[in-house]
């Protein structure tokens, strides 16, 4: 146990020793357990998406090292009871936020009681996604260390109206101006972030994975899938996600194969509509699958993983299939190319899409070479290790800190 100066040890101005004493107090200070704040993700246990998978490894990384974490997760209820209550799970403090309210309002709430309730408590911030930016001053005004994982650039999604997007745009200017540092997860993401701010505030660092070497293939059967005889899509069922293109595309013609689409579907959404239409009796629709046992069986018996987003940095669905050693076949854009590299097929309209569809259905040597190059590419850019330790570097920097094993040692009072 090191000890804690306190304020009556400390000798008065006249005393000779008084910057040795000074260093003393600070040396003190600098072995209190590091402690970090995790806002913008609906919470922990992660049961929700990427963010949620992301706040939950990093949190568990940093306990182990010696950290003290809290995770803010948002509770909806009927009526508020208790705004915030702290549960501890794994050693990480669960800051439950409850919030009386649905859809985007309930998540500015969230954010807005998550801030408040981080101002009062130490350590760095690690605030995910800028979407609630507009909070994030009062952070700084109360001397809190930001740092923001600005997510990919959501102002340009088509799917917003023009009010959204220009909700959006405003907030990341303050995500951006606010923060001390910029956490881009790919390298075109920190391109655009230095329109906004000098490089030297930013950081990129990618989404992480874990290697997937085999899977049980007894939830296929439900499904009525074969192991290797199926495509699969996993994303939220959008424009920019193509999904209309990929179900077009591979229904044109019989394929003897099928098409899994997951994803959820809202009665009277047009899009959503179009694409069930454009469907032939071989595209499977089982909805929002969350089960990871299923998905991880879905990816990694596929033939190929299909992946159609245009916009936003490194996805984590497609580092999952990359680690899964899935053959991938990409709308090919800048975004998707760095992060599954030259070895994967890809797209840009209807018709190079199923090309590239039939290529992956009856080129054995194209799939295995793919599937080849899946792995390696994961295990060269994606590893959870590399990823975890960066994130903790960057929030020890604001800290004043490096990054050492004897620190957090002596940090965890070890």
């Amino acid at each position: 146990m090191h000890h804690r100066l306190r304020a009556h040890d400390v000798p008065k101005r006249n005393n000779p020793d008084r910057r040795l004493q000074a260093e003393a107090l600070r040396s003190a200070k600098g072995t209190e357990q590091p402690s970090l704040l995790i806002l913008g993700c609906r919470g922990i246990p992660a049961a929700h998406g990427g963010f949620e998978t992301f706040a939950e490894r990093l949190a568990l990384f940093l306990v182990a090292r010696g950290w003290r974490v809290g995770v803010y997760c948002q509770r909806e209820v009927a009526t508020v009871g208790r705004r915030i209550s702290v549960e501890t799970w794994r050693g990480i403090d669960l800051i439950q936020v409850e919030v009386a309210s649905g859809g985007p309002k309930a998540t500015l709430d969230f954010d807005a009681w998550s801030v408040v309730d981080a101002a009062r408590r130490g350590g760095v911030c690690l605030v995910l996604g800028y979407n609630g930016a507009v909070f994030l001053p009062y952070l700084r005004l109360r001397g809190r260390k930001v740092v923001t994982n600005m997510d990919g650039i959501e102002w340009r999604r088509p799917k917003w109206s023009w009010p959204v997007r220009a909700w959006f745009w405003v907030n990341e200017w303050i995500a951006a101006w606010t923060s001390h540092r910029l956490i881009a997860d790919h390298p075109r993401i920190a391109d655009h972030l230095a329109t906004r701010r000098p490089r030297r505030a930013i950081a990129t660092i990618a989404y992480g994975g874990d290697p997937v070497s085999s899977a049980d293939p007894a939830p296929l059967e439900a499904l009525g899938l074969t192991p290797d005889r199926y495509l699969v899509s996993i994303a939220r069922i959008e424009p920019d996600n193509n999904i209309l293109t990929l179900v077009e595309a591979f229904s044109r013609r019989r394929r003897e194969r099928h098409l899994v689409v997951l994803g959820h579907f809202i009665p009277g959404n047009r899009y959503h509509a179009a694409v069930r239409a454009a469907a032939s009796d071989e595209v499977i629709f089982p909805g929002a699958i969350y089960e990871p046992a299923t998905v991880q069986s879905l990816r990694c018996h596929a033939r190929a993983y299909l992946h159609g987003h245009t916009v936003g940095g490194t996805n984590p669905s497609l580092v999952e299939a990359l680690w899964s050693g899935n053959a991938v076949v990409a709308h090919d854009n800048p975004f998707n190319r760095h992060t599954a590299g030259e070895d994967q097929i890809y797209f840009s309209d209807g018709p190079s899409c199923e090309r590239a569809i039939e290529a992956v259905l009856s080129d054995d040597a194209l799939v295995a070479r793919a599937r080849c190059a899946a792995h390696i590419r994961a295990a060269q850019e994606f590893s959870w290790d590399s990823i975890l330790h960066a994130y903790e570097r960057e929030c020890l920097a604001l800290t004043g800190r490096k990054a050492s094993s004897g620190l957090v040692q002596q940090a965890a009072g070890l």
